[in-house]
């Protein structure tokens, strides 16, 4: 097997089987239905596009990573992940803070996958202009989901509490953003010269 589809192939597998087991019992299927489907989208495109546009480790890894965010989230919901209860505890938050990893990895995730491709297929290098644009790119993502959010709580009756997972804070939807553009920001900002050092490597082995 080659090393550049190795990697990929295990992170597949372990999302794969995080997600059947995820399934077997969740606390609400209609919530882990809703939390797992961007999963359930994205795994095929990864798939049918490792070959002709693999992308670098690192991308792999944070689309793996967050993949497994939402397949725990989905068990479980949000509000109830356990290691969430764990880490509300260690530092006496007042609320289960899982909900807010996941939005600062919404916020991580794509922005690293957006670098990727738009440096791949455009004229943009790395700088500002890209530095802002994929910011504004990740809170934007971030407020059509929470939209989202707000159209299942008008909608899906009971189950949208689980869903949207607020626990009573009132600026839910705010704070969700803020984690994703920080998330965002962070990650260019700590690992954009790792990527454009994979981004190189990868251009080496095309």
């Amino acid at each position: 097997m080659q090393p550049s589809i190795r990697l990929p192939l295990i992170l597949l597998l372990i999302v794969l089987a995080a997600l059947a087991a995820s399934g077997i019992a969740p606390h609400d299927r209609g919530v882990w239905w809703a939390e797992v489907m961007p999963v359930l989208i994205a795994a095929p495109i990864v798939v049918a596009t490792a070959r002709r546009f693999p992308l670098t480790p690192l991308a792999y890894a944070l689309i793996a990573f967050f993949s497994l965010i939402l397949v725990l989230g989905g068990a479980y919901t949000y509000a109830r992940v356990p290691i969430g209860f764990a880490v509300q505890d260690w530092f006496d938050l007042a609320r289960n803070p899982y909900d807010r990893f996941g939005h600062f990895f919404q916020g991580v995730t794509p922005a690293i996958l957006g670098r990727e491709l738009l440096l791949r297929t455009s004229p943009l290098r790395p700088g500002k202009w890209l530095f802002a644009l994929l910011s504004l790119s990740c809170i934007g993502i971030s407020a059509l989901y929470e939209l989202v959010e707000w159209a299942a709580a008008e909608l899906w009756a009971g189950g949208a509490v689980e869903f949207v997972g607020m626990q009573g804070d009132p600026w839910d939807a705010q704070a969700d953003m803020l984690m994703a553009l920080l998330g965002a920001m962070l990650a260019q900002a700590l690992l954009g010269r790792m990527h454009d050092r994979q981004l190189a490597q990868l251009s080496l082995r095309r």
